[in-house]
């Protein structure tokens, strides 16, 4: 069966297929500025050079038809007909508390998923748009919703409540949600597997780092915790999230900047984190750069990251009572042997040695730990196309 896997943002559009006999995608590809003038599909076959096809694209319905048009075309297609596509994997920000795990799409879900829009106003209606898309271009085709939140629904009301009056969570559901659900139950897998060791026997920290940035607490494969909460901006500094603020900081530089709630949310979530520190960029490859050349506030931006993880790695071991692995993954803890060897240093007391030339690798797994390290420290690349596929063509088979 193939699955063919949608992930929408507001003005853009990831997808794959994939065949799930070899789980390995056959074809790959972005729209973008949707919306927007200069609009593209960029399209790539699984052995072949990409595709750039320029056409005005003014919503996700013309997109989706776009990537379909693609996928069946004549000279870089990759299927003969629409109906090679078994089912629809779509990817959901939140979920909220109303979904643990992924679910075939119904009225009912879909009802559910808008209730959750006033939690995720910017992912929430794109997603929903490529759902509605889809089904309208694919009329019969098993359409099903893989949340980010979900995979965190496993957490304790004592982790995911906050010390606001009670009132506040039965009247508005605010708590801490998590994020990146999907990034974490494929890499705590992957882990189980390479250490192979049951899941249910482990305690693993899962480190997904890059522009966008969270630390799990994993414990027999469920989550104890998560560093994101209501919002994705709490936790980690990200590329322009500022993460863990004293919310008397908010309401002060409203007052210092005269910033309305909706301005300083995007000030938060858009002008903070290391581009602000660094005054360089959001990207993480800029900074690092930029440091090797001696500018300090590249350099001192990259220091508070680290120490920022370091803090909830070793929260997070007092969480899991100790960790057999530590994973880092996505963009930057996948490619970054400085981040991970600084993030590493001074875990000794958790056990954890790195060994410096298993340590020089990027994009591919491997366990950079010692031999003595009674601490395993893993780089896993996380493929959550792949989950999200694996997901969908679990639930149509059984369904």
């Amino acid at each position: 069966m193939n699955i063919l896997v949608i992930n929408c943002g507001s003005s853009s559009l990831k997808y794959q297929l994939l065949d799930m006999e070899t789980k390995r995608p056959i074809a790959k590809g972005l729209v973008e500025r949707i919306g927007m003038p200069g609009s593209v599909l960029i399209h790539r076959k699984a052995a072949g050079e990409k595709e750039i096809i320029t056409a005005e694209i003014p919503n996700h319905m013309v997109a989706i038809q776009l990537v379909l048009d693609a996928l069946v075309n004549s000279e870089y297609g990759v299927i003969k007909d629409l109906k090679e596509i078994g089912a629809v994997g779509h990817r959901v920000v939140h979920g909220g508390e109303k979904f643990a795990q992924s679910v075939l799409i119904s009225d009912d879900v879909m009802k559910a998923i808008k209730e959750c829009i006033e939690l995720a106003p910017l992912h929430n209606p794109p997603n929903i748009a490529g759902i509605e898309a889809c089904q309208n271009l694919m009329p019969g085709v098993p359409q099903v919703a893989v949340f980010d939140t979900a995979f965190h629904q496993t957490m304790p009301p004592y982790a995911y409540l906050y010390g606001l009056p009670y009132e506040m969570y039965e009247k508005y559901k605010i708590r801490k949600y998590g994020f990146h659900g999907t990034s974490h139950k494929y890499v705590s897998q992957r882990a189980a597997a390479l250490l192979n060791r049951p899941l249910e026997d482990l305690k693993l920290i899962s480190c997904h780092l890059g522009n966008g940035s969270s630390i799990s607490a994993i414990q027999g494969g469920k989550s104890l915790e998560n560093s994101m909460g209501f919002t994705p901006l709490e936790g980690l500094m990200m590329g322009t999230r500022s993460g863990d603020l004293d919310p008397a900081i908010v309401s002060y530089i409203m007052q210092k900047e005269d910033l309305t709630s909706k301005k300083v949310n995007e000030f938060l979530n858009t002008k903070c984190g290391v581009l602000g520190l660094s005054g360089v960029s959001s990207d993480f490859r800029d900074i690092e750069g930029a440091a090797a050349e001696g500018n300090y506030r590249a350099q001192l931006a990259l220091d508070v990251f680290a120490y920022d993880v370091k803090k909830y790695i070793g929260s997070y071991a007092a969480v899991l009572n100790g960790v057999d692995a530590i994973i880092f993954t996505a963009g930057l803890g996948e490619n970054s042997p400085e981040m991970r060897a600084n993030i590493c240093k001074g875990l000794n007391y958790l056990g954890v040695e790195i060994d410096p030339e298993k340590n020089d690798t990027r994009g591919k797994e491997a366990d950079i730990a010692t031999d003595n390290s009674r601490c395993r420290v893993l780089v896993i690349p996380t493929n959550e196309e792949l989950m999200i596929a694996m997901d969908t063509y679990k639930i149509v088979n059984e369904g």
